[in-house]
């Protein structure tokens, strides 16, 4: 494992490459954790805690700076992309389960994945509505089945505070996923190459989303802080 690194209250590992990353988890109980601005200036202790317990990945553009200003080579990895990295590297020989979105979105997303990934042995599945009843009901289908890998796409905090409860009961590789389901079955979009190549996926959300302005707002302060080297 390469030693992580700490950005204001968030520990980070700053992977070089898709390789080294998929090369670290092989034999990893823990949970993959994306991060981004927002989660490094979030002021939850709770959320802060399961990050730095786990293994955070620069998700994010103001990731990869704050990395490389402390002189380390870091790479963005976006979760989007790299969930279907872990499933390629490792279908032959591990167990999936996955968690999130509609019904009908998690039943397109298996399918594909199914089409994409012949022989896959995915041990179950469910949609993102979980109440506590069905949680109770989701661990002990874990512990029974014993997934490797388990994908939950929810958003953050929430899939974080589920997976940190969930790897208590089933220990295996949990890897939170937003809205990559949706982004996988065509039904939402990343942003064009252009906005990628210029690491401005965040303006071209921004955009498509004006609601997300709120939360945008973060990094102007993120880069501020950046900027004066108090990050």
């Amino acid at each position: 494992m390469i030693e992580k690194i700490l950005i204001h209250h968030v520990f980070v590992y700053p992977f070089t490459d898709r390789q080294l990353f998929l090369k670290t988890i092989e034999n990893e109980h823990k949970i993959l954790i994306a991060v981004n601005a927002e989660k490094i200036l979030n002021d939850s202790a709770k959320l802060q805690q399961i990050i730095n317990d786990n293994i955070g990945y620069a998700d994010g553009v103001g990731t990869v700076m704050a990395l490389r200003r402390k002189g380390l080579n870091a790479v963005k990895i976006p979760g989007s992309e790299f969930w279907l990295d872990i499933v390629r590297h490792f279908y032959h020989d591990k167990k999936f389960y996955l968690l999130g979105s509609t019904q009908d979105v998690i039943e397109q997303t298996v399918n594909r994945l199914q089409v994409d990934f012949p022989g896959i042995n995915i041990v179950g599945f469910s949609n993102g509505f979980v109440d506590e009843k069905a949680k109770e009901q989701l661990k002990t289908f874990l512990i029974e089945q014993k997934p490797d890998i388990v994908f939950i796409a929810q958003g953050t905090p929430r899939q974080e505070y589920l997976m940190d409860e969930l790897i208590k009961t089933h220990p295996a590789l949990y890897m939170g996923l937003g809205g990559s389901f949706d982004i996988y079955c065509g039904l939402k979009k990343r942003a064009p190459k252009i906005f990628l190549n210029f690491n401005l996926e965040w303006f071209y959300r921004l955009v498509k989303e004006p609601t997300r302005f709120g939360r945008q707002r973060i990094l102007i302060k993120f880069f501020a802080l950046l900027l004066l080297n108090k990050l």
